[in-house]
């Protein structure tokens, strides 16, 4: 038996999306998880099992990843259209104040939300993003996403990783690469490891002044009081250090904690980080959210 269900419903523009739920009948405000470009809901599975039981966790599959549908249209693939999914999600599953944990664009996607739906957030947490991006690491990113790659073994799938991430990761072992590529990549029907993810979604970085959009500091502001914690990479180079400071300044129940010798992003799963979340979560749980 899983720990969770297969959730699916029906985007605006007729997609089928996917989420895993945890704990659908758990008490408390439920907990929406969304992952980074690149990944799926398998990002969280160890996050939400802790979790299970007091919380019902969903964790999403953004349109053309995982188990989600596909886009006819890559243009689609964009954090405004990420965020109306999700507001379908809510609606369709009638729940009105959430928290929410974002990773990378997870994080962008929550942002959008709370000035779309201010008050309804009771708390997030920020895993190494924030309303400014490093440029160097859009450029990385930029390089990476949207090429085809396949491998015949989980192994050698493991390896690419690792020469690509090791930086990221320093003292992971054989045993966490593996764990990070069979939650990257998936088995094509030919028996081959495959990036899980629709390689259109690398189509919007190409169009001129794509990089340019909202004020991301007046959709981070419009959550208010919500308790907030903002994880943040000690190597990364998506999340500058002063933006992340001037996150915790900007919100008056706002937390930073910063993993030493982790780039982007991580896991959630660092002991560092295991006492920040509880401390969070317990905030987030009972105290209402400001408009």
């Amino acid at each position: 038996m899983t720990a969770w269900e297969d959730l699916y419903w029906w985007s605006n523009d007729g997609l089928r999306l996917h989420a895993r739920d945890y704990s659908r009948d758990a008490g408390g405000l439920p907990i929406i998880c969304l992952p980074g470009l690149t990944r799926n809901a398998r990002d969280y599975d160890v996050f939400a099992r802790r979790l299970a039981g007091r919380h019902r966790v969903l964790a999403v599959d953004l349109r053309g990843r995982g188990e989600s549908a596909y886009a006819r249209d890559p243009m689609s693939y964009v954090p405004l259209t990420y965020a109306q999914d999700l507001a379908a999600l809510l609606a369709e599953q009638k729940i009105d104040r959430f928290i929410a944990v974002g990773t990378s664009l997870g994080g962008t996607v929550i942002m959008l939300m709370a000035g779309m739906m201010p008050g309804r957030i009771g708390g997030v947490l920020f895993n190494d993003v924030g309303p400014e991006i490093d440029p160097a690491g859009l450029a990385r990113v930029r390089g990476y996403v949207g090429r085809s790659s396949t491998w015949p073994t989980w192994m050698h799938a493991a390896r690419a990783i690792q020469e690509t991430h090791g930086e990221i990761y320093p003292d992971w072992g054989v045993e966490e690469w593996l764990a990070m590529a069979k939650r990257l990549y998936r088995l094509n029907n030919a028996g081959r490891v495959v990036i899980d993810y629709d390689l259109k979604i690398a189509e919007p970085f190409r169009v001129p002044g794509s990089a340019a959009g909202p004020d991301m500091w007046r959709a981070l502001a419009a959550l208010g009081s919500a308790p907030v914690l903002v994880v943040r990479g000690g190597r990364s180079d998506m999340l500058p250090a002063a933006v992340a400071e001037r996150m915790v300044e900007l919100l008056p129940q706002a937390e930073l904690i910063t993993l030493p010798g982790i780039g982007h992003a991580p896991t959630l799963g660092e002991p560092g980080v295991q006492g920040a979340i509880d401390r969070w979560l317990a905030r987030a749980a009972v105290e209402p959210a400001s408009t």
